[in-house]
């Protein structure tokens, strides 16, 4: 019996042991885990290799049995088979069929979820663009590199527009560039009121977008909380001002000691992030239009991800388009009667049969068939019909 509660995924005392061949105790990858995720957040699954994160996910998949202790994933328990059409997974290594395109491998998940043809085709090409593999999309995803395989993994991860969005080490083999369009989704998603939860032990990466991070170690929880209050050194005080002349610096250093007697710890200038100066580069070489064999995203988010419910209409127009006709539209319209014309019909009647030999071709020119007269049964019936409309005949 799974306690009821509002959080999307609470994980209640679980712990995993796993057992060798004569189920013997050994070793313990999670041990008395305690934590919950809530709605629309991005939360943090932080520590080193082997500290249970995998471990934890798998177990809120369903994918592994917890030995003790509970999970509940958006209200059901993790193998409940409702849930899993709300699920969006990357796992750690991409598991893709390397015979298969990037297209043919969207669209097999695709059909794994029922989407109607046209759904299906619109969504794979706005994932396509939108993690940058639009150029290739028919390249067999075998002599894809690890960072292409990683874009398409995470295609397939949100082909089914999931509610709960589970990322392990979603950025291992991304390029700084990718990484970084990688977290504008992230936030994206988030803004939308999507949850998800980010596996990793790339700090850059959780400090970056993550609301609360657990951090793991042995697999027991270590620390949890809000990732600014985590990172918060409560006991220095920071303050950044336009550049300041020596002697202001100087006056300052004195004020503090008289008034506070305290020191002043360092006086530099702030530093930018490595990442974001590898961006400005990037920028500036796309605005001069430089080639470039990688692989290319738009920095456009797919419609049917956006947070302005934009994707449901495009749906909703998609399964419009491909019903059926009703029968009234199939039915062509009755054209209305046309009456002969009695004159041109009379005209028929008494043209005179054309003369043997009278219009014979020319020897440069080929022969014309000669036309041949009106048959008069069949005009007079056309008048007789025609008369007796008009009240003329009985």
């Amino acid at each position: 019996m799974v306690m009821q509660t509002d959080a999307v995924v609470n994980v209640m005392g679980v712990t995993k042991v796993f057992r060798d061949f004569w189920h013997r105790e050994k070793v313990a990858a999670v041990n008395d885990l305690t934590f919950e995720v809530r709605h629309d957040e991005i939360f943090g699954l932080l520590g080193p290799n082997g500290s249970g994160k995998s471990t934890t996910v798998k177990m809120i998949l369903g994918l592994l049995y917890p030995t003790g202790g509970q999970i509940q994933v958006l209200g059901q328990h993790p193998t409940h088979v409702a849930t899993k059409s709300r699920l969006g997974f990357l796992p750690e290594e991409s598991y893709l069929y390397p015979f298969l395109s990037a297209y043919e491998t969207l669209d097999f998940y695709g059909r794994l979820f029922r989407q109607p043809r046209p759904v299906r085709r619109k969504r794979i090409e706005m994932l396509l663009d939108m993690v940058g593999l639009g150029k290739v999309a028919f390249r067999r995803v075998g002599e894809y590199s690890k960072g292409m395989q990683r874009r398409i993994g995470l295609a397939q991860a949100l082909i089914n527009d999931p509610d709960l969005l589970i990322l392990d080490e979603p950025t291992s083999g991304l390029d700084p560039l990718g990484t970084r369009q990688f977290k504008d989704l992230i936030l994206e998603l988030s803004r939308r009121g999507k949850t998800v939860i980010l596996c990793s032990h790339l700090l850059s990466d959780v400090e970056d977008v993550c609301d609360r991070v657990t951090v793991l170690y042995g697999g027991r929880k270590r620390a949890e909380g809000d990732v600014a209050d985590l990172l918060r050194q409560q006991n220095l005080t920071q303050i950044v001002a336009d550049r300041l002349s020596d002697s202001t610096i100087e006056a300052i250093r004195e004020l503090i000691a008289r008034r506070e007697g305290k020191a002043v710890v360092d006086v530099t200038h702030p530093k930018d992030k490595l990442e974001n100066l590898f961006l400005r580069i990037v920028a500036e070489a796309q605005s001069a239009r430089l080639e470039t064999g990688g692989a290319v995203a738009t920095g456009e988010v797919a419609a049917f991800l956006r947070a302005d419910g934009g994707g449901e209409a495009v749906l909703a127009e998609l399964v419009t388009a491909g019903a059926p006709p009703t029968p009234a539209a199939q039915e062509p319209p009755t054209p209305a009667a046309v009456e002969p014309d009695r004159d041109v019909l009379a005209h028929l009647a008494d043209a005179p049969a054309p003369e043997d030999g009278a219009d014979a071709a020319k020897d440069d020119e080929p022969a014309e068939e000669p036309c041949r007269p009106a048959d008069r049964g069949v005009i007079d019936s056309l008048l007789d019909d025609d008369g007796r409309k008009d009240g003329s005949h009985a």
